[in-house]
């Protein structure tokens, strides 16, 4: 049985992810590791009780423990890249409320590539745990975290001019791990910051950690009421960021990374890495500067170790979750804000005004609840006919467009996205992934 999924290890609390599960898990990652271990949470109202299980694991293995408590996942990898072996960040990021889950971070501060969570899947299944003399039982501490990380994220921007533009900023945490950094961070920027949400509560009470259009409308509604230059959301764990414009409207995450692709190859031309679930666009944007796209599986941590190997200058996915190289191989939500708010300044532009400029295409998506996601996706496989790519899941190519079906690595579904250069299109197109998925 496979332990990890696309992102760490994650389930409903108490029925798939419990303290025990934390606790061995842990012990299982001492073993692998014997070293210095950051943990840190998001804030769901779980959070503690796996924390502390992860931390009784790592100290029972001799590690060095050090708690960083609440604090959004790529600000714990931030930390581990220059303060730690390995990490561990109790978070199921956008999944609802009921989810929790264990993410690895590895000694660079990146995820855990398949090799690594091979290594500790082995030695949890395989029961070759190595505790600690009694003597020799870890040891724990805690930090903050949280001003080193936001100081990191504004030397990687023109933090100065930023500053002189004053920006209006409506900003909705969800309630999450990003309330302790974006408000703050933008106040840094000298933006006048209007928050919603930005209450630590686990239980998310206004919305669903996963910030989809149809939760953000009373953001869209204060950043007209505000006169705000834009307004920014994130999920539990604040490694994703999403946009509405000066508007009120919400810019679609493709459109947001094709704006930032763009904007960085005009100033530093080079590869660009996103998965295959990504839009078009960021093809369209980097054949215009002459750039190539390197296309990967589905996971930040795919992408993450395909622009270390080619050097790449930009990279990210199509969910709001962008990995800016020059301040870390990860997903970055607060990273994503300061440097839309850069691009808004150097352009002189709106950001309606620079979606805009992004070439138009359609693009949709839906999920199905699946029993036997494996047998499904087999049986899906062995009918496409075409132009078809597996790099992850079943991909098929058309003249007009293009459709996706891929099983979800942290839930009990599969997803369908689809893209095409009109809209009737792209309905066919998903109305068709959706039959394709039929009886799963």
């Amino acid at each position: 049985m496979k332990l990890f999924g696309t992102n760490g290890v994650r389930g409903v609390v108490n029925r798939d992810l419990t303290a025990d599960l934390a606790l061995k898990l842990a012990m299982s990652l001492g073993t692998v590791t014997k070293g210095t271990v950051a943990v840190g949470r998001d804030t769901r109202t779980s959070g503690n009780m796996l924390s502390y299980a992860a931390i009784a694991g790592l100290l029972a293995t001799g590690c060095k423990v050090i708690n960083v408590g609440i604090a959004p996942t790529p600000a714990v990898q931030y930390f581990v890249r220059d303060n730690a072996d390995a990490g561990i960040v109790i978070t199921a990021s956008h999944n609802p409320r009921e989810y929790n889950g264990l993410k690895l971070i590895a000694g660079d501060g990146t995820e855990f590539g398949i090799e690594g969570e091979l290594a500790v899947e082995d030695i949890y299944y395989g029961e070759a745990l190595k505790l600690a003399d009694w003597r020799e039982t870890g040891d724990l501490s805690h930090t903050d975290i949280i001003p080193a990380y936001i100081e990191g994220v504004m030397q990687n921007v023109s933090a100065l001019d930023i500053a002189k533009r004053r920006f209006i900023v409506a900003v909705d945490t969800g309630s999450g791990a990003g309330s302790i950094v974006t408000p703050f961070l933008l106040s840094k920027l000298n933006c006048k910051v209007t928050t919603i949400n930005a209450q630590i509560d686990g239980t998310f009470p206004s919305r669903n950690p996963e910030p989809t259009e149809d939760v953000l409308t009373d953001l869209g509604k204060i950043v007209v009421s505000n006169g705000a230059d834009l307004g920014v959301a994130h999920d539990g764990d604040a490694d994703r960021a999403v946009f509405i414009d000066e508007n009120g409207n919400f810019v679609k995450e493709d459109v947001l990374l094709a704006i930032v692709v763009k904007h960085v190859l005009s100033k530093t031309p080079g590869p660009v890495v996103t998965p295959v679930s990504s839009s078009q666009r960021i093809a369209d944007v980097a054949e215009a500067a002459g750039c190539q796209v390197i296309w990967t599986p589905v996971g930040s941590i795919h992408v993450a170790r395909v622009m270390m190997q080619v050097n790449a200058v930009i990279g990210g996915e199509g969910n709001g979750g962008i990995i800016f190289p020059e301040h870390q191989y990860c997903r970055d939500g607060a990273m994503t804000v300061a440097k839309v708010l850069e691009i808004m300044n150097e352009r002189g532009r709106k950001l309606s005004e620079l979606a805009a400029e992004i070439p138009k295409r359609y693009m949709d998506k839906t999920k199905v609840t699946c029993r036997d996601r494996d047998a499904a996706m087999q049986h899906i496989q062995s009918s496409a006919h075409g132009n078809v790519d597996t790099t992850d899941g079943v991909k098929i190519w058309y003249d007009d467009g293009w459709l996706l079906i891929r099983p979800s690595g942290t839930e009990p579904i599969i997803r369908i996205f689809v893209e095409a250069e009109t809209e009737t299109r792209a309905h066919d197109l998903l109305e068709l992934g959706m039959n394709m998925t039929k009886g799963c």
